[in-house]
């Protein structure tokens, strides 16, 4: 199983009230997410760059659609904004996998920069924004990138946030458990695009990932 298995309890474990929130990516947009508290009846923003076939607009839910590095929301517009597994894909080539526009196919290994700071710019004072990526030995697939500790400390330094906390997980024949940066940082994933990476254990996709709380 891929690397959802542990971010998703990982964020539900950290939500409270959740205030108005932003799900930058979309990667909450699946019905037995939503209807889980306390994302059920939220004031919840679902924002990606293309529109996808679900939609629980019915719901209550609202739907936004273009580049996380420059939205149309007004300063402090969010209490919370949660990014799992998104931002190693922006300022790459989306078109491999998430939208047809030839002019998403990008080569920016530092684009999830600005949409770090926008995340900032974005959250109310006292807010929060929760980022995951994949983590281990350098890479860059085309598609996405895998974040070595010099590129966490670069969400951290875009960020600027007040306080924040880092939980690093990994990946084995055995399952997900706890790990450390120093531990993983040898970690690879395995490319289904390409085949690349592929190995006994199994691996969906990452075989480590690094979670960030960042408070405004």
């Amino acid at each position: 199983m891929d690397e959802r298995v542990v971010e998703y309890p990982w964020l539900f474990g950290r939500l409270g009230k959740v205030g108005k929130m932003l799900d930058a990516g979309s990667t909450f947009n699946h019905d037995f997410l939503l209807q889980r508290s306390p994302l059920k009846g939220a004031d919840l923003t679902i924002m990606t760059l293309a529109p996808e076939k679900r939609c629980y607009w019915y719901e209550g839910y609202s739907y936004v659609f273009g580049d996380l590095r420059k939205t149309l929301f007004a300063d402090g517009s969010f209490d919370t904004v949660a990014s799992i597994s998104t931002i190693e894909h922006i300022g790459l080539d989306n078109t491999m996998l998430y939208t047809a526009d030839p002019n998403d196919a990008e080569s920016d290994e530092n684009g999830f920069v600005p949409a770090v700071k926008e995340f900032k710019r974005i959250l109310k004072p006292g807010g929060t924004c929760f980022i995951s990526v994949p983590f281990g030995k350098r890479n860059n697939l085309g598609w996405y990138q895998v974040f070595d500790l010099a590129k966490i400390e670069a969400i951290v330094e875009a960020f600027a946030p007040t306080s924040y906390q880092i939980d690093y997980f990994g990946y084995s024949k055995n399952g997900w458990s706890c790990g450390s940066a120093t531990s993983l940082s040898e970690a690879t994933v395995y490319d289904v695009h390409t085949g690349t990476g592929w190995s006994d254990d199994l691996a969906a996709s990452s075989r480590a990932i690094a979670c960030l709380q960042l408070n405004a």
